[in-house]
């Protein structure tokens, strides 16, 4: 009787440990791994059974062909377990228990894709799975400190087997022929970790880390130089302040700001009272790629020249009275 009982509390581990081990996580699931495409090199080979071995090469259609059947195989969107399954149907016709390996062995049916700009190591990326826009930009080793506020994505071509995926498929944004889908996202977007900045990118897929746009202030400032307009803005207060400041002879009353024309190589000047907006009564301005600020040198009233002249000629005289005197030593 104990046996009997022991032997039925041994039945119910073993059938508890059965049903647990047969609930498994969806995280756990393997992938499917590799999924075939046009262009991507097959290779069957079958045990025991050289006539039936093949090497075929996947068409635009998606299909390969296999020795002994009239109707090709479809590949595309395949992987080799799924593949092998199929192709190992059909063989039953002709064999007992086929036993066939199938790999591919060329993989071109996916360019890499490609990062490039501004970031520190531009690289071509073989995507063997998933990956996101942060996780190219990290491996990139990051923006670099000239990169501007935008990155854009170029989709060169629909991706093979997007596995229901409704935003792989881009649209380009007119009909004209020839036009590449594309999109922008913020790179502040980007950094914050928002989900609708960090895309799926696809094989073939371009990203170009955008330069930021320069504007260039000369003339009477501590330090003439270019400055990268990031994301955000520059407005001209900022833009001086980022330079050290204006000279003490800079005319900051009229200060000039040389904007190019909408499609045009031509330029409109605007003005602007440095001191005013300073005080808070004028409305600083932002600039715009490629402005020229140019903080002219103040003009001497006429008591300043006159003081200037007055004083020069008082040095002259000093120095041609003396130099027309003896000289004597006095010990």
């Amino acid at each position: 009787m104990i046996l009997k009982s022991l032997f039925c509390l041994l039945l119910v581990f073993v059938v508890t440990g059965i049903a647990s081990a047969q609930v498994v996580p969806v995280s756990a699931v393997p992938q499917k791994g590799y999924m075939v495409g046009p262009g991507d090199e097959i290779t069957g080979k079958v045990l025991g059974e050289p006539q039936f071995d093949f090497v075929a090469t996947v068409d635009e259609d998606g299909k390969i062909e296999v020795p002994f059947f009239d109707k090709p195989v479809t590949a595309k969107c395949r992987s080799e377990r799924e593949l092998r399954t199929d192709i190992t149907a059909l063989l039953a016709k002709y064999l007992r228990s086929p036993q066939i390996a199938v790999r591919v062995t060329e993989r071109k049916s996916r360019p890499p894709a490609t990062i490039y700009g501004e970031v520190r190591k531009p690289e071509q990326v073989v995507l063997m799975r998933k990956a996101t826009l942060v996780e190219l930009l990290a491996g990139a080793g990051g923006v670099t400190d000239e990169a501007g506020g935008m990155i854009q994505i170029f989709r060169t071509q629909p991706p093979i087997c997007n596995d229901g995926d409704a935003d792989s498929n881009w649209k380009p944004e007119s009909n004209a022929a020839g036009d590449v889908p594309s999109r922008m996202y913020s790179l502040s977007s980007v950094r914050s970790g928002k989900d609708e900045a960090n895309p799926i990118i696809y094989p073939g897929d371009v990203i170009v880390v955008q330069k930021a746009s320069p504007v260039y202030i000369t003339g009477e400032v501590v330090a003439p130089q270019g400055i990268y307009l990031k994301e955000g803005g520059l407005s001209l207060t900022e833009a001086i302040a980022k330079i050290g400041g204006v000279r003490r002879e800079a005319k900051t009353k009229d200060i000039k700001i040389y904007r190019l024309k909408s499609n045009s190589k031509d330029r409109d000047v605007l003005t602007a009272n440095y001191d005013l907006i300073k005080k808070g009564e004028q409305k600083d301005i932002m600039l715009e790629p490629y402005d020229i600020v140019e903080v002219d040198k103040s003009k001497k009233s006429i008591g300043q020249t006159i003081l200037e002249v007055v004083a020069g000629a008082a040095r002259s005289g000093v120095s041609n009275f003396s130099g027309g005197l003896g000289t004597r030593i006095l010990y």
